[in-house]
């Protein structure tokens, strides 16, 4: 039997465990995988995402025990290429959610978060006269730069991002590694999202899709981890891929402190303030607590239509 220390801070916690193959079931205040090798307890407050595989099982008293401890379950594909559901997270405050629905929603202010995040990814300061496209064309050209860069690095050949979702096993070795380093980090950006009470579908850059938001956060940090994680890893071997550099960027994860910085990273990208932080204090200790309500603005008169939507 394995056991996992106690780390009971998110900041702190594993970024994630994958499991397959397994029953998944409570014991004690902790969870147990079940699987013909033998059984590994896991206590919950050490996880912050739980990715749950093909072939797994999972009891009813083992999601309500995650979810007490705030540990986020994604069902996924095997090894971890797709996702397919996300189970919610360790907050039950929607302040977040409702300051990340207004900037999403007022174009100017979606504008403002877009240009901070690209600033996010820059050694430089971005002129204000820059439009969207040319700063969009420049980030293009400095994602292309990095690929060559760790290219011509580590002697791995590189022709291009190219790789087949239904013919996995066709992808060269780099763009394989790629793929699984970026479908991990897609995971604990997202774990950390739901956990932060925002939302996967609301995204800035990216728009349209349920997870738009998580592949915005996952940007800020593919050059400074995925890329090179990935890069090192084929040029040690180009056998067992997938596996090597999910163990690299576990470690990989843990060196850059990535779940220490994802959440307070989204709060400076919106702006959001100590009050903001500090407001519905109670609700996560009491989630049956009753709320205040809604208050119309002062310009909307009693019975405007337009007030009421």
């Amino acid at each position: 039997m394995q056991d996992f220390h106690e780390l009971p801070k998110l900041r702190d916690s594993l970024s994630y465990l994958y499991v397959e193959h397994a029953i998944v079931d409570r014991k004690a205040s902790a969870i147990e995988f079940i699987q013909q090798e033998g059984r590994t307890h896991v206590p919950t407050a050490a996880l912050c995402v739980l990715l749950l595989g093909p072939g797994t099982s999972i009891s009813h008293a083992a999601v309500k025990t995650l979810a007490e401890s705030g540990c986020a379950i994604l069902w996924t594909g095997e090894e971890v290429t797709r996702c397919y559901a996300a189970g919610t997270g360790e907050t039950r405050k929607a302040y977040h959610l409702l300051r990340q629905a207004e900037l999403c929603c007022n174009p100017q202010q979606r504008l403002g978060v877009i240009r901070r995040m690209y600033q996010m990814r820059f050694p430089e300061t971005l002129s204000a006269n820059l439009t969207l496209e040319q700063i969009r064309g420049m980030e293009g050209a400095r994602v292309r730069s990095t690929y060559y860069r760790y290219s011509r690095e580590t002697g791995v050949p590189w022709s291009g991002r190219n790789y087949d979702r239904g013919n996995w096993g066709a992808s060269d070795p780099i763009n394989r590694a790629l793929s699984a380093g970026n479908a991990l980090l897609n995971g604990l950006c997202h774990a950390a999202i739901v956990s932060g009470g925002y939302s996967p579908a609301l995204g800035f850059v990216h728009t349209g899709k349920q997870l738009s938001f998580v592949y915005d956060i996952a940007d800020l940090y593919k050059a400074e981890v995925t890329i090179p994680t990935a890069f090192q890893t084929v040029a040690e071997s180009s056998e067992h891929v997938d596996s090597r550099v999910r163990a690299a960027c576990r470690q990989k994860f843990k060196d850059a402190k990535l779940l220490e910085r994802i959440l307070p990273d989204i709060d400076r990208l919106l702006g959001v303030d100590e009050a903001l932080l500090a407001a519905g204090g109670d609700i996560d200790s009491d989630p049956a607590l009753p709320t205040d309500w809604w208050d119309a603005p002062e310009e909307v008169e009693e019975g405007d239509e337009e007030g009421r939507r």
